[in-house]
């Protein structure tokens, strides 16, 4: 096994325990303190495919910014107490079911539709691919559905966001 096949792997591994401590944890801020850990060991996976600039704007958008976001959103929230937060929910819960299938059958379609390319990590042209104009143009013609179904993902939990601190708010 070379150098290179370590990295990937310790850092396979150390992404999916983290994601799982992140799951398991009752704290929401110890959950986002794993999140970020499972994002940096992504970008050293990211990394390790010669996908250098994928791996910095991740660190930078998710770890960074994204992160921020969270932390600010768990501390006005202040959830307290969760039977409360359940009684709350009512309909948003189904919907939030409905978008989560929703985004499961986008995941598992992508794999079937494109296991065999997913399956050589790296390829003849791998250095080419972490490139922006490599990824910009396969962003806009290969993949524009996902991009767009993502990008209304992002706006409605946006919306959800406002709403939920627009009711804590008034409250």
């Amino acid at each position: 096994m070379t150098f290179e096949e370590v990295v990937f792997f310790s850092l396979a591994a150390l992404a999916a325990v983290s994601a799982v401590l992140m799951l398991l944890q009752r704290s929401p801020v110890n959950s986002a303190l794993f999140l970020i850990l499972n994002f940096f060991s992504l970008g050293g996976l990211y990394l390790t495919l010669d996908a250098q600039f994928i791996a910095f704007v991740h660190i930078l958008v998710y770890a960074g910014a994204i992160m921020v976001l969270f932390l600010f959103v768990i501390m006005l929230l202040s959830l307290g107490d969760e039977r409360r937060l359940a009684e709350h929910l009512g309909w948003k819960a189904y919907v939030a079911i409905g978008f989560s299938f929703g985004l499961l059958f986008e995941i598992l379609s992508i794999i079937i539709v494109h296991s065999p390319g997913m399956l050589s990590a790296k390829s003849p042209n791998s250095m080419e691919m972490g490139t922006v104009e490599y990824i910009g143009k396969v962003l806009f013609t290969k993949f524009l559905f996902p991009f767009e179904a993502t990008s209304l993902l992002l706006l409605a939990a946006i919306v959800g966001a406002v709403i939920l601190a627009k009711k804590k708010i008034s409250e």
